[in-house]
């Protein structure tokens, strides 16, 4: 009955862009800036009348138009990114959308995992995704009382990472370090794991847990479906928060601690969520004011920037000596090389 054709949609093709930006604006939703992939279904006159895409192993941006409801649209759409993703490798996939929309993608195989009352849904095609990532966490040792945890991605790991690390490890009987397993760093995860091993090798009281796809930076938060910065910000803390109680429950987690981020709006919010929802669950959220290196906190961003400049006396003042090690070996260099020209300082 309905003869539709689903049309792969390139980034340069801005007359298509222009009518899934159309067709997302009438559902409320704004083309998301990290996407990997857009596809969509158009009438014969060239409208989009359906439309998804995805980012790594989420499903983004997903919206039939209003007078095409019921044509089973979504279902082709779903399934076409469905498809792609699996010839890729990747079966195990995401989705966010709002609350209202959530019966519909649970009849199309996904399984809620959380949700933000008034806002979204985080959902997976996985029945027992979330359960068995919880069942893969590594439980404290059996006597460990005060059981704390930190979620960091260490973009790489500096004295400041370091010194919230060890503040945490010398007041609590056990720590569970949550290292951001997704690749949307320059400083691949396994890079980023490796130096953290070694900078943290004199604690034996830590457990550098994996995060899969349930714990997600701010950078790759999806934004599409939000009214502003504000509700994304707001969106992802919550979500975060909601996950990590889950987690918390499972590890007999009691604190859970942050860097003071004073210049960030963004941190501030995120801090003042995750305080009232850990709190009201009995859990404290201990911020810890940053450690400074000549009156400025040490921040990854700052490190990246001196690599790009070639300032390693900076690099040294401001990183654990085994990360400086690194940064100054041979297996470095892919690595150097993107952070130069992430920062356009390739040929400077």
């Amino acid at each position: 009955m309905y003869n539709y054709s689903i049309t792969s949609v390139t980034p340069n093709n801005r007359f298509a862009q222009n009518k899934i930006k159309e067709l997302l604006a009438q559902e409320d939703i704004r083309l998301d800036q990290n996407l990997d992939y857009t596809c969509a279904i158009f009438d014969s006159q060239g409208q989009a009348i359906a439309t998804g895409s995805y980012f790594h192993n989420t499903l983004r941006c997903l919206a039939v138009s209003s007078k095409h409801q019921g044509e089973g649209l979504m279902n082709r759409i779903v399934s076409h990114l469905v498809n792609e993703l699996s010839l890729q490798g990747l079966t195990h996939l995401f989705l966010y959308t709002k609350i209202d929309s959530g019966q519909l993608f649970s009849q199309l195989g996904f399984y809620e995992i959380c949700r933000v009352e008034g806002n979204l849904v985080f959902m997976e095609n996985r029945r027992d995704g979330f359960q068995s990532y919880l069942d893969s966490l590594i439980p404290a040792p059996a006597g460990a009382n005060s059981i704390a945890a930190l979620v960091m991605n260490c973009n790489p790991i500096t004295l400041g990472h370091q010194f919230l690390i060890e503040k945490a490890a010398a007041e609590n009987d056990h720590v569970h370090l949550f290292l951001l397993e997704e690749d949307a760093s320059i400083f691949p995860y396994t890079v980023r794991r490796q130096l953290v091993e070694e900078a943290c090798q004199h604690l034996d009281n830590l457990t550098i847990q994996p995060t899969a796809d349930y714990i997600i930076s701010q950078a790759t938060f999806p934004s599409y479906f939000q009214a502003d910065s504000e509700a994304v910000i707001a969106g992802h803390s919550l979500l975060d928060a909601k996950l990590f109680l889950q987690i918390a429950e499972r590890l007999n987690i009691q604190k859970r601690y942050v860097g003071e981020e004073p210049y960030s709006k963004m941190t501030a919010t995120y801090n003042q969520v995750l305080t009232e929802v850990l709190d009201e669950a009995g859990i404290e959220l201990v911020i810890v004011p940053r450690k400074t290196q000549n009156g400025q906190a040490i921040s990854a961003s700052n490190v990246r920037l001196a690599v790009a400049k070639d300032d390693w006396e900076f690099v040294e003042a401001s990183t654990p000596a085994t990360t400086l090690a690194y940064l100054q070996s041979p297996q470095a260099a892919p690595v150097i090389e993107r952070i130069k020209s992430c920062l356009n300082l390739t040929h400077h």
